[in-house]
């Protein structure tokens, strides 16, 4: 034996030991914690992430998969299907007789009978009640009739006086309320445009049956809840009302209210990079509170409020639109974004501000994509985060106690897309985590059983069995399909595509 061999051996043997209690150690920390229990769930500064391209997709994932590179949502406010696609050619659009004439029957209680659809020209548009309690009033047992009645019922103003002069705007050719009101290409080109050259969705259904923040909620954790402890996943129980929780939020700097798991937890522990852009004037934390109109209300932007941001230090994330322009300009948009609106730019109806001016920013999100170098890499999702009281005739399916509720317009754009499908699959926002999931993650879920923090959700909405693929409105055989730049105030489209 060498002299001083038996030194280093030793030296060895310590270190390899050493090493193996380190690796033990990190291993534990991914490991499955007990319910409710702050000591035992990971440290998430341990949490070692996973590089995602080394992460084997799901079934169900096609070859090719790997061309996207980019998941872009941008998410609109308080628009159904048939409010804005209702008239689309291919569509499950407003229910029409054996002669092309519209066949709706809605009772007015102003007018004493019932009235049919209309086409509104108007770009302000005033909609109805959207909580938990009007979905149920307009769903009215299935039969897709109570909007006028759910309208009427709060008191407007135009809704029992709309003869008045301030109403003229607010009312169809036979009196009707603009809940029942349509729009078409010579609103909407736009959005039109897109819906003819990329895909159209026409089964998404928010993902709950009320109103924005509950919807939001979903967007990024698919679920919506009140929790007794904010430091406390266990303690959440189903919620759809949340009110108060808003206007803690709308008072400056949002504390954290949302103690269960979000989609940002599983980005950080595989090493998926992502941002959230709101308008540039937005309070975030402390040290981002700037004085300025150009704010997204928390309800567009609860991310802040979710405590496992803050375990995992990601509240950087969360950066104004001019931070999406820069990186989309540059190359370096992140895997995943969430484009949120900032205030007259929603086309949330009753702000007194055009919907003209929503598709305005969103016309300017989407050129900023198509025009980067990352283009042929992104795919980009447009949808709308409830039906806003307008008129939808599809009877939305029950997961569980909190939803589906009525259907919204969605739109895929990306060069991988299928050109000029109308997807009939069922959709919600569950569909877009389940993308995030299997395209980064290998098929990882929001699953209190494996995914690292469990909560008390009543449901693994990304694996509800009516649930659509989204990889099916992809075709990675197909050539490359070419950037759609469209102007910003553009023209509006010809009548004849409304039918």
């Amino acid at each position: 034996m060498p002299a001083g061999s038996a030194p280093v051996r030793a030296r060895l043997s310590t270190l390899l030991v050493a090493i193996a209690v380190l690796a033990a150690a990190c291993t534990q920390t991914k490991g499955q914690p007990g319910p409710g229990s702050e000591a035992s769930r990971p440290d998430p500064s341990t949490v070692q992430p996973t590089p995602s391209e080394r992460v084997k997709p799901p079934k169900g994932v096609p070859e090719g998969y790997q061309k996207i590179q980019h998941l872009i949502f941008i998410v609109q406010e308080n628009r159904s299907f048939d409010h804005y696609f209702g008239t689309f050619p291919g569509a499950d659009g407003i229910p029409r007789k054996p002669d092309g004439r519209f066949d709706v029957c809605i009772p007015d209680p102003t007018l004493g009978r019932c009235v049919g659809v209309y086409h509104d020209p108007n770009l302000i548009n005033e909609g109805g009640p959207h909580t938990e309690n009007a979905f149920k009033k307009d769903l009215n047992g299935g039969k897709m009739n109570g909007f006028i009645q759910t309208y009427v019922s709060v008191g407007s103003l135009c809704g029992t006086h709309r003869s008045l002069p301030k109403c003229a705007t607010k009312r169809g050719p036979h009196g009707e309320p603009t809940v029942v009101g349509y729009h078409d290409a010579r609103e909407i080109p736009n959005y039109w445009s897109y819906a003819e050259h990329f895909v159209l969705q026409d089964r998404m259904f928010a993902p709950m049956d009320s109103w924005t923040l509950p919807s939001h909620l979903f967007l990024v954790s698919a679920w919506s809840a009140r929790c007794r402890d904010p430091k406390d996943p266990m303690s959440c129980r189903s919620d759809l009302g949340l009110g108060d929780f808003l206007r803690i939020q709308n008072k400056g700097v949002q504390k954290p209210l949302y103690a269960w798991t979000d989609i940002t937890w599983l980005l950080h522990r595989y090493g998926v990079s992502w941002g959230y852009y709101v308008g540039p004037d937005t309070c975030i934390d402390a040290h981002r509170c700037p004085a300025g109109d150009d704010t997204t209300s928390a309800n567009k932007n609860p991310l802040p409020g979710f405590t496992d941001v803050r375990e995992t230090r990601q509240l950087g994330h969360v950066q104004g639109h001019d931070a999406y322009l820069n990186a989309a300009a540059a190359g370096t948009l992140p895997a995943v974004s969430w484009i949120m609106p900032s205030v007259g730019r929603s086309e949330h109806p009753d702000t007194g501000e055009p919907l003209s001016l929503g598709q305005t920013y969103v016309t300017q999100m989407v050129n900023a994509a198509m025009q980067g170098p990352d283009w042929n890499s992104t795919a980009i999702f447009i949808t709308w985060d409830d039906w806003g009281g307008f008129y939808d005739h599809v009877v939305p399916p029950v997961v569980d106690q909190n939803g589906f509720g009525f259907r919204t317009p969605g739109i895929l754009i990306s060069p991988w897309a299928r050109a000029g499908l109308i997807d009939h699959q069922v959709l919600s926002f569950d569909a877009y985590l389940k993308l995030i999931e299997d395209r980064f993650m290998g098929g990882a879920r929001l699953n209190p059983k494996t995914d690292g923090r469990p909560d008390s959700r009543p449901t693994v909405r990304e694996d509800v069995k009516i649930l659509g693929n989204l990889w099916k409105e992809f075709d990675f055989n197909q050539d490359s399909l070419p950037p759609l730049i469209l102007p910003l105030h553009p023209p509006p489209g010809p009548a004849s595509r409304g039918g």
